[in-house]
């Protein structure tokens, strides 16, 4: 990977990363009550985690993503977090009201489009392994 893909690959990375710690990650920790209240309404299997748990998993997943600490890992982070969001958080398809019905459609999307991103980061993380510029470590992945 040369220079300057490494820059435009680490400016990609931060701002994925952003969106998911900064904004979703802080998100969840100060609005922790509210977020443990919307999991128990729609029948999330363990809504304690869905505030400050689920906020420092983001966190954490985000800044592996940016720094560069095992990035794999990371990108399976916030995957695993979108993949329940999307299915409990806004499912859509149980909705009848069109007003609560085209947010939520929207949110899954969101969700989906986050989670191919995922995949590609991870794909390329691993494929990319010593090679990947501007990382703290390696992916931990070798395939």
């Amino acid at each position: 990977m040369s220079a300057a893909t490494g820059i435009i690959n680490l400016i990609g990375r931060v701002l994925f990363a952003y969106f998911f710690g900064a904004v979703a990650g802080v998100g969840h920790i100060r609005r922790s009550k509210a977020m443990e209240g919307y999991a128990k309404s729609t029948g999330f299997p363990v809504p304690a985690i869905a505030g400050w748990p689920v906020g420092l998993w983001l966190i954490v997943g985000a800044a592996s993503i940016a720094i560069g600490v095992w990035p794999d890992i990371g990108a399976l982070m916030i995957a695993a977090f979108l993949i329940p969001a999307a299915v409990f958080f806004h499912a859509f398809w149980k909705l009848e009201d069109p007003g609560q019905r085209q947010p939520q459609t929207q949110f899954f999307w969101r969700n989906m489009i986050g989670l191919g991103a995922c995949a590609m980061m991870f794909a390329m993380f691993v494929a990319l392994g010593h090679a990947l510029r501007f990382t703290v470590t390696a992916p931990l992945f070798t395939f």
